[in-house]
């Protein structure tokens, strides 16, 4: 076996059926010579108990000692205990982020998130995700890939931090899935943007305001009753949006006064309502055959949207910066200043951290001021 050369490689002619031409320097290293005529440098070697060989490539791209340098190298990492061959097999077999995508809305998405949940995250994944990182396979993703993916969505922030929290959980499941090696996550000490955490409450002006076109929006019946009910539910209780859409007549606990929702976003849980809110929906119209409490157009389905019904309130009232949330906000800041205490009031919004509560602990200083306000006046005139 002569020491391969440019000159013995240009001359050697192809035969009937494939042949090798071994290196005699370098155990395993030779030239593959094709029927066709193309010739290509490989190197052979054994990995435990299997024979590997690897194609380094065409004769025509690489020089002798190219190939023979890589050889070399790969000849070197089998001897430290490394396979070459499987590392390569498994970079070509690695999944995408896509095949990645498909399995975690399979096994995570569909499986263990709520439906309005799920809905945003593949809504998140078709609209973000895929298109900037479905390509790419899962063990080559690195974190400059998802910081430069967050960096490009600075201009929508929450946003940007949603999809970080996205890629961050599909990451956790390849690890586990055996997709990536353990702590490698790729969204690892990338920060997120500032959120602006907006809280906005309904003056009792404003609300007087939405109260005088609910009732008129209900002798003009031209909306849904079911929608007029579903806003006043909302500021009357404090739920969630979901939880009042969701509300099915076997939930309503009448003699107790209570909702008892079988599933929230805080799982199973008793909502307790006023008087103001029993009355409500002592009023409303029982549909036969429908088990919802908030009824749409189709006959034994729920009203599906309530957006487009509160857009046009919030027009006409004058309030067009209110969202649907803020309602929520408005019960907490009332519980406030009637002078509950803040974990009476995760106790009727259904938080079951302390922290999702403390937000509003600004909210409790006013009493506060407004109280030490009059004394101070009072001892004011005493001191003349």
């Amino acid at each position: 076996m002569p020491k391969l050369t440019k000159r013995i490689i240009d001359a050697v002619e192809p035969q009937a059926t494939e042949f090798f031409l071994w290196d005699e320097g370098i155990p395993g290293f030779g030239l593959r010579v094709m029927p066709s005529g193309r010739k290509s440098f490989v190197v052979q070697f054994r990995a435990g108990r299997r024979a590997r060989r690897m194609s380094l490539g065409p004769s025509t791209v690489l020089t002798c000692d190219q190939a023979r340098t890589r050889a070399i190298t790969i000849i070197a990492a089998v001897k430290n205990g490394d396979d070459p061959a499987a590392e390569r097999d498994a970079k070509r077999n690695a999944a995408t982020v896509r095949e990645l995508a498909e399995r975690f809305d399979r096994e995570h998405i569909a499986v263990r998130l709520k439906a309005s949940t799920a809905k945003e995250y593949r809504g998140t994944l078709k609209r973000f995700i895929l298109p900037a990182l479905g390509r790419l396979a899962v063990p080559e993703i690195t974190r400059a890939d998802v910081a430069k993916f967050h960096h490009d969505l600075r201009h929508i922030p929450y946003q940007a931090n949603r999809c970080l929290e996205v890629v961050s959980k599909m990451f956790v499941l390849a690890e586990m899935w055996g997709l990536r090696p353990d702590g490698s996550n790729p969204r690892k000490h990338i920060r997120k943007y500032l959120e602006e955490k907006r809280e906005r409450f309904l003056s009792a002006a404003e609300l007087r305001r939405i109260g005088e076109v609910l009732r008129e929006m209900e002798s003009e019946r031209i909306e849904l009753p079911s929608a007029i009910l579903a806003a006043r539910l909302l500021i009357l209780t404090g739920c969630r949006l979901g939880e009042i859409m969701m509300l099915k007549w076997d939930y309503v606990d009448f003699d107790e006064c209570a909702l008892r929702l079988p599933d929230s976003k805080t799982g199973k849980k008793v909502v307790h309502v006023g008087a103001p809110a029993v009355e409500y929906l002592h009023s409303a119209h029982h549909i036969d055959g429908n088990p919802w409490v908030i009824t749409g157009t189709l006959p034994g389905k729920p009203l599906s949207d309530l957006q487009p019904f509160w857009q046009r309130v919030r027009a006409r009232a004058g309030v067009k910066d209110v969202r649907i949330h803020d309602l929520r906000h408005t019960f907490a800041s009332a519980a406030v200043a009637s002078g509950q205490g803040l974990p009476m009031i995760g106790k009727l919004l259904g938080h079951t951290q302390v922290q999702t509560t403390a937000r509003y602990a600004h909210l409790a200083a006013e009493p506060v001021r407004m109280a030490a306000d009059a004394v101070a006046q009072n001892l004011r005139q005493s001191l003349g």
